[in-house]
């Protein structure tokens, strides 16, 4: 037995949950037809695998027609889901591990011209920011069917052997009841507290009467909106003993703040760069002025927090659920005695980020995630052991050489630079991503640990790469900034890479030319605004960094719109002229019929990346298959066979960056895929 507090066993009910971590309620995007197929059970089973105690499916599957998905969420108002979902819970729980599920009626958080391209509800006709759709205020048979739809939704869960359901309230329609700045309602549903909280303990209610005494429900909340008008944490306090007294639910899983815009959603789920666990204190305030079974997650990404999380008793169970997005074998590498080996939650949020702009979540550095039935999240060792050179120690090279470690292959890997990393390590100079070296450093332990061997300060040749007598090449060089982007005065330029590595010292008056739309532009316009400068950021897009994506951009705004920085979309940098200190931007516009000329001391441009790829043209003629990758071979995840040279010395690849320009995403999965079947 370990006297170690996160691996104690939870009495949850009649349920013996076998630690005590979670991954809270979440939606991956990745069911097919609103359905959990197979690569939503594998997902699932993988962290069962690993240990975790219970996994919540489903953040915000749907119990009513009116309620669509904003993305691709699980449907459970169809009959068809019970099989489904009782093919998935089985293979969770044949690992040891609880599955419940999350419940919900989006109410105003949905649109309109979903699905069905019903009304959207709620209790008034005031607009969520974020998605944009006028609700209709509901009537009374609307409230009637509603909680209809969740009891029949919760006999459908507990058909499905789900272990209990989670009902979301935060933002959703249950909380737009609660919360007066949503509830224009008159009574018995509208006014008062008591009434704005009626139409859940219906719900509640009529889901007892379907599922009984023993199946565990619970509510996941807020206890403190954070909103002038809205909810304050004494109606939190007061919400959290009423939901405990009424002796229909089992656990309270409390989160604080507002979900109705993209800066609030991210205070209630921190991205990097924020701060950790913000609102772990008053979690354990609702736990101590409830004494009742409480869970909480929001950016709980390290093992010591969540420890102090139990053994303060400011929690009965932690989530860590982007963290197992990460890393699916957490538990069991602590059970192990293997805590410095568990791959870190670098708070990029490249999961819900794309959720929320309608892809399926993928972790920003582990490929393998949401990919379980093609891609492994253990590296097995290879038949025959080979050779492997690899140039160049970013993202993609280091992930390259660990994939080649792990299967047990002798690797060398040339680096230019000082130190690995390549444009991570660049990017992480800046204190917002400061948190992205972690997916440098754990790589390099790990390609310690499987005595790879690094030559830093060495620019490969083709002749010192021939030299290692390798069998396979792989090329990772990266790329470098691109700034050979306009008609004239390209020379005039300074690029984004420039004034985030202090190469260029900052101006006084300064556009920022914004072509790619990823971190670079906007990292580089933060430093210049943290300067003193005036600055502009210019787009000929028509929003800004569409790369970066919603919760990312937060921060960035907070910044730099105090900062009085100026943001101009719709309008193309064309050419650039020297008058005296000044530079004189020639501006026209994609939309045509615009001319204009704009005075500034500096002009940065962000333009992404040209493929460094000097080595690898070398190189071509003496390889084996003369640098083809075969497409069918990569997808079906067989190793490549492709001959084009019988005089080849080797096989070789480029990945990454130096094929075009990406993201560290697609540089990870490029190497990870390709490496581990070689």
């Amino acid at each position: 037995m370990s006297n170690d507090p996160l691996l104690q066993p939870y009495q949850l009910k009649h349920l013996t949950l076998r630690n005590r971590i979670i991954m809270t309620s979440h939606e991956p995007a990745y069911p097919e037809d609103g359905m959990p197929k197979g690569r939503y059970r594998a997902y699932h089973v993988e962290r069962a695998k690993g240990g975790v105690a219970m996994t919540m499916t489903a953040g915000s599957a749907a119990v009513s027609k009116d309620s669509p998905p904003v993305f691709n969420n699980l449907l459970v108002y169809k009959d068809e889901v019970v099989p489904w979902m009782k093919d998935m819970t089985d293979a969770v729980h044949e690992e040891g591990a609880a599955v419940m599920i999350q419940l919900t009626h989006l109410g105003r958080r949905t649109r309109w011209d979903k699905e069905f391209w019903l009304p959207v509800v709620s209790p008034s006709h005031h607009r969520e920011a974020s998605h944009r759709a006028f609700p209709k205020k509901m009537e009374d048979w609307d409230i009637e069917r509603i909680i209809k739809d969740y009891a029949d939704a919760a006999e459908r869960m507990k058909a499905g052997g789900m272990d209990g359901i989670e009902l979301q309230a935060y933002g959703h329609l249950m909380d737009q009841f609660w919360s007066p700045l949503t509830n224009e309602l008159d009574g018995p549903y509208g006014g008062s507290l008591e009434n704005r909280l009626r139409f859940t303990f219906d719900v509640l209610r009529e889901i007892r009467k379907r599922v009984g005494p023993n199946f565990i429900v619970g509510v996941r909340y807020t206890g403190d909106e954070m909103l002038e008008g809205g909810l304050a944490k004494e109606d939190g306090l007061e919400i959290s003993r009423r939901l405990k007294d009424s002796g229909m639910v089992d656990f309270l899983n409390v989160v604080r703040g507002h979900i109705d815009t993209d800066a609030g959603l991210t205070d209630v789920i921190p991205i990097q760069g924020m701060a950790n666990s913000p609102h772990l204190d008053f979690a354990g305030e609702i736990r101590a002025a409830t004494n009742f079974p409480t869970f909480h997650a929001a950016k709980i990404p390290d093992v010591a927090t969540a420890r102090h999380a139990i053994a303060s008793g400011k929690l009965d169970m932690v989530g860590m659920t982007r963290a197992h997005m990460t890393d699916p074998h957490i538990v069991r590498k602590i059970m192990e005695k293997r805590e410095d080996e568990i791959r870190p939650c670098v708070g990029a949020n490249y999961c819900l980020d794309r959720i929320y702009q309608g892809g399926a979540a993928y972790c920003i550095h582990n490929a393998a995630t949401g990919r379980e039935l093609t891609m492994p999240h253990e590296i097995t060792k290879a038949d025959r052991r080979k050779k492997i050179v690899v140039v160049g120690a970013g993202p993609a090279g280091m992930e390259a050489a660990r994939v080649a470690g792990e299967r047990g292959h002798e690797v060398v890997v040339f680096e230019a630079a000082s130190d690995p990393g390549g444009q991570i390590r660049l990017t992480a100079q800046s204190e917002r991503r400061r948190e992205m070296i972690s997916i440098i450093d754990w790589r390099m332990a790990q390609c310690e640990k499987h005595g790879v061997v690094f030559h830093f300060n060495s620019w490969a040749e083709a002749e010192n790469v021939r030299a290692e007598k390798p069998d396979v090449v792989i090329i990772a060089t990266g790329g470098l900034p691109h700034t050979e982007v306009l008609k004239k005065g390209n020379e005039l330029v300074a690029s984004s890479w420039d004034i985030i590595s202090g190469d260029v010292k900052p101006g006084s008056n300064v556009l920022v030319y914004d072509d790619a739309g990823d971190h670079a532009g906007l990292q580089a316009a933060e430093i210049l605004a943290n300067s003193g400068a005036k600055v502009e950021i210019m787009t000929p897009d028509r929003s800004f960094a569409p790369e970066v994506m919603a919760m990312n951009l937060v921060p960035y705004m907070r910044t730099l719109q105090k900062l009085d920085a100026t943001f101009t979309v719709t309008y193309r940098l064309e050419a650039v002229e020297k008058n005296g200190n000044q530079l004189i931007a020639h501006v026209g516009s994609d939309y045509g019929g615009v001319a204009k000329q704009r005075t500034f001391d500096q002009v940065v441009v962000n333009h992404g990346t040209i493929p460094l790829d000097d080595v690898y043209f070398e190189l071509k003629p003496a390889s084996t298959n003369l640098g083809e990758m075969s497409h069918e071979q990569l997808i079906a995840g067989v190793p490549q066979s492709t001959g084009r040279n019988p005089r080849g010395e080797f096989q070789l690849f480029r990945i990454g960056d130096a094929v075009s320009a990406r993201n560290t995403h697609a540089a990870i999965y490029d190497a990870h895929r390709l490496l581990k079947d070689i």
